[in-house]
């Protein structure tokens, strides 16, 4: 299968220090792709780069064989790029429904008279939008707080809520920067099944997690970055298998 996202000698550096060399990743349609390393590993710059939160140095980025390294990150929304950062962010003084909207806004269609003026197919699509944000908020199990403030979320209800935004445009690819970082067990089991139903429904993923057990369970294949060059890759079993990932990363007790 052709691959969504195809990323081809992607490089980044700051004050001269390469934080990101050389990486190549694939991922295609309905494959969750684990991306994992320690600190400095260059794992964010990843997601930045391929997010447009960051602009590469070098490399290309194409989505379904559209380049879109060049592109500015809300069109890169527009394309069905998704992204859920690690920090909670949330919008304050907006409702969790109205928060999970704010999603819809690269994939609306009326124009600027029309919403100025209210006109019908401005007021058509507003009704559209706030019934697909209850339904993302209801896919991450947070129907019964739609009304509430966003920002008196607990931390786990307000990354369930940056997820439901990302749903909420549809995206064709989701970055996911450590998404079930200080979950608890339950929210953490709640996730991972979420996860995998969004890959079944074709959704592509790369996942940016610590936790290499969290990634084992869910990623159909592993990139493992070290000093911003790709050490290994292969599926969970092979990377864990690998006596260089299992030197640079996972330590004496992982290996046993």
């Amino acid at each position: 299968m052709a691959p969504l996202l195809a990323v081809r000698g992607l490089s980044r550096s700051f004050g001269g220090v390469y934080a990101v060399r050389d990486v190549d990743l694939d991922v295609a349609p309905g494959q969750l792709r684990g991306l994992i390393g320690p600190n400095g590993a260059g794992k964010s710059t990843v997601f930045n780069l391929v997010g447009g939160q960051l602009p590469p140095h070098a490399g290309t980025v194409t989505l379904d064989g559209q380049r879109i390294d060049r592109l500015a990150p809300h069109r890169r929304a527009a394309l069905g790029v998704g992204v859920v950062f690690q920090a909670a962010r949330v919008f304050h003084g907006m409702t969790a429904l109205e928060n999970v909207m704010v999603g819809a806004h690269a994939t609306t269609r009326s124009g600027l008279v029309a919403a100025a003026l209210r006109a019908p197919s401005h007021r058509r699509e507003e009704r559209e939008i706030r019934d697909r944000a209850a339904e993302c908020l209801e896919r991450v199990g947070l129907e019964d707080w739609a009304d509430r403030p966003a920002e008196t979320l607990p931390l786990g209800q307000q990354r369930a809520l940056q997820l439901a935004r990302a749903l909420c445009g549809r995206p064709r690819l989701l970055l996911l920067d450590e998404p079930a970082s200080g979950l608890r067990a339950g929210e953490r089991q709640a996730l991972a099944t979420l996860l995998d139903a969004l890959r079944a429904g074709g959704l592509a993923m790369i996942l940016v997690e610590h936790d290499m057990a969290f990634v084992a369970r869910l990623a159909d294949r592993v990139t493992v970055l070290h000093l911003g060059r790709v050490l290994a890759e292969g599926t969970a079993a092979q990377v864990r298998a690998d006596p260089a990932v299992v030197s640079a990363y996972l330590g004496e007790e992982a290996a046993a």
